[in-house]
């Protein structure tokens, strides 16, 4: 299967794949206690039993679910996502407002933890009884075992107290100047501590699977061969080895990134980073059904283009592969 056809393959499973989302996730939300028109009523001070009503029918929330459903996912395949409760905004331009903090994060936290915890396994597995071996390993178990609320606390101690040299809240100081080199670095500061925080998690996992993919395959007759014909170590680690144990390492990658959007929601709450996490937390609290289910959309879309991606991807890192499935 070339390359063109797995990709068009991908995406009509992709869009088998979204519409169940919407169905479930909608169903979902609606299963959850709550009466999103007495929050309503609540951020208006009050209402009586007739304005109850009208709020209800106004939003549509006095219909059968089954019937806001199908004009739920009609709209949703038009693009509308409705009308955000809480914010009185198009839940759309309130979701794209946010989303491209999430993916900023998560893209340099995914590879922050990719290519550290690769070099951090390929290095412990040179000498898999010495000292670096034996920290990487303690390293891997204290990055996977600590909480990430955790490690983000302990972060912004560090580097909020004792040695104050990033900002612990915000994407940007508002401050500065408009000027994109000046915007640019300043987000890139704000950043290092929350990308840090949801990094070093997955670090210890890539470090920990890097190690142990490298030691079999180090072990291996080919690698013998390799060594017997007289090809150096550099050659045998960079170009025989580490093509073939980074494939694990791939893989994992592909399958966590729905578990590193999750990790996110954490991280930006704890980092007041501008993303869906925060929108998230606050819409939940405010039973704010649509702008919910608009995240939830998003977050599955991020993670199914994710998994698209890991297919190309392990196809260009060995073309033996062949994607079938």
């Amino acid at each position: 299967m070339n390359i063109l056809m797995l990709v068009v393959r991908r995406l009509f499973h992709a869009f088998l794949l979204i519409l169940a989302v919407l169905v479930l996730n909608f169903l979902l939300i609606h299963i959850a206690p709550g009466d999103p028109a007495e929050v309503i009523a609540g951020e208006m001070g009050g209402a009586t039993e007739e304005m109850l009503a009208d709020i209800r029918s106004a939003y549509g929330l006095d219909k059968p679910v089954i019937v806001q459903l199908g004009t739920y996912l009609g709209k949703a395949l038009q693009g509308d996502l409705g009308q955000s409760f809480f914010y009185n905004a198009p839940v759309l331009d309130l979701v794209l407002d946010r989303v491209g903090a999430t993916i900023l994060l998560v893209l340099v936290a995914l590879l922050f933890a990719i290519f550290v915890g690769t070099l951090l396994g390929v290095i412990a597995s040179h000498k898999p009884k010495g000292l670096v071996s034996g920290l990487v390993t303690l390293i891997s178990v204290i990055g996977y075992s600590a909480p990430i609320f955790w490690t983000g606390m302990m972060l912004v101690i560090i580097f909020a107290w004792a040695i104050p040299i990033f900002p612990i809240s915000g994407m940007y100081d508002i401050t500065l100047s408009d000027d994109l080199l000046t915007r640019s670095l300043d987000i890139a500061h704000h950043l290092v501590l929350p990308a840090l925080t949801l990094g070093i998690v997955y670090l210890a996992q890539y470090a920990r699977l890097s190690r142990a993919s490298m030691l079999e395959i180090l072990g291996s007759d080919y690698i013998r061969t390799a060594r017997a014909k007289g090809a150096s170590e550099i050659s045998v680690y960079g170009h025989h080895a580490l093509r073939n144990a980074i494939l694990p390492v791939v893989t994992i990658a592909g399958l966590q990134f729905g578990a590193i959007v999750s990790g996110a929601v954490l991280v930006e709450t704890v980092f007041s980073w501008p993303g869906l996490g925060t929108l998230a937390f606050d819409s939940i609290l405010a039973r704010d059904y649509p702008t919910v289910l608009g995240i939830l959309f998003f977050s599955s879309l991020l993670v199914i283009v994710a998994n698209i991606l890991t297919d190309l991807v392990y196809r260009l890192v060995d073309p033996r592969i062949r994607t079938g499935g």
